[in-house]
């Protein structure tokens, strides 16, 4: 019998006239903003916002390349699969995006699937990205058989070695003579505070990961963290990258080689905020070296550890 395999992101705008739409989808998730009318607001909010932020991907070229990273990794590993057995098959589905998840659940549920398995791309487990996408496709999905859910795998070995040698790509992007005074800043999505407080466990999972990747590194460089990407007035996890950057410049590091920890491709996160808008934050407070690791986008290690872990629930 087939199996079907899914893997969950966020999705993003494919072109500027997507950016209102994407907005509005977005501001429409309920587990991540709870809002009165909400509907309404979500349409005023994105259509208010849009603007900014279509300019925001103008500077990035236009749209975002997570569709396009999100296929190449749903191609690889369905060909590593394949290996495997024949019948399985890997489809994509977006929180805020196309193809949407309520559009492949229908796509799915028109197949005779003996068992479809859900893997999220997100590394760690929020309630706010894998707890949203298992939501959804609950509210979509109709009965398809067994249903297998994978949480997470910020500590797979596989994934760790991914990081790890994306790490070594880019320090042999700083001059030589420096490479050793090179600081690592770990630069996580961040979540308000009240998420962790309600037993969210995303911020330990970072933390693990971070050990695990400095362990399996031999502890060899320096290292930081740092929360970015805040929506809103509540408190959100400290501290912000920005207040790190500048903090770390304080104590008289020059030299950072930035790491999107939590996004397993580039998005706008990494190509705006981190490599533009705050490499300009950087450069005001006195960095020298400021480079953004790239995501793991097309790294065959990940594609390795996606594999394994899919392999498991097969």
């Amino acid at each position: 019998m087939s199996k079907a395999v899914v893997l969950l992101n966020l999705g993003g705008p494919d072109s500027l006239k997507a950016v209102q739409p994407f907005l509005e989808n977005l501001f429409n998730d309920p587990d991540i903003f709870k809002l009165p009318f909400q509907k309404k607001l979500a349409k005023y909010i994105s259509t208010k916002r849009a603007p900014k932020v279509e300019y925001e991907y103008e500077l990035i070229g236009g749209k975002s390349p997570l569709g396009e990273w999100t296929e190449w990794q749903r191609n690889s590993l369905e060909m590593k699969l394949r290996t495997l057995d024949q019948d399985i098959d890997v489809y994509t589905a977006m929180r805020y995006w196309i193809p949407s998840t309520a559009d492949t659940a229908k796509i799915i549920a028109g197949k005779n699937y003996e068992r479809v398995i859900l893997l999220p791309l997100y590394p760690h487990y929020s309630m706010t990205t894998t707890g949203s996408s298992f939501n959804e496709w609950k509210r979509v999905s109709e009965n398809l058989g067994i249903t297998e859910y994978i949480n997470n795998f910020y500590d797979h070995p596989l994934y760790i070695k991914a990081l790890s040698e994306r790490i070594d790509e880019t320090l042999l992007t700083f001059p030589e003579e420096i490479r050793e005074k090179v600081i690592l800043l770990f630069s996580a999505h961040g979540t308000p505070v009240s998420y962790v407080r309600k037993g969210d466990p995303y911020s330990k999972q970072i933390a693990k990961t971070i050990k695990a990747l400095m362990e399996y590194r031999e502890d060899k460089e320096y290292y930081d963290i740092s929360f970015q990407s805040k929506v809103g007035p509540a408190r959100w996890l400290k501290p912000s990258t920005k207040e790190k950057i500048e903090e770390l410049s304080d104590a008289g590091y020059t030299n950072l080689l930035v790491v999107p920890i939590s996004f397993v491709s580039d998005h706008i996160e990494t190509l705006y905020e981190l490599n533009i808008e705050y490499r300009h934050i950087a450069e005001r407070a006195g960095i020298e070296n400021y480079i953004v690791m790239r995501g793991l986008n097309d790294s065959e290690t990940f594609i390795d550890a996606l594999f394994e872990i899919t392999k498991i629930k097969l």
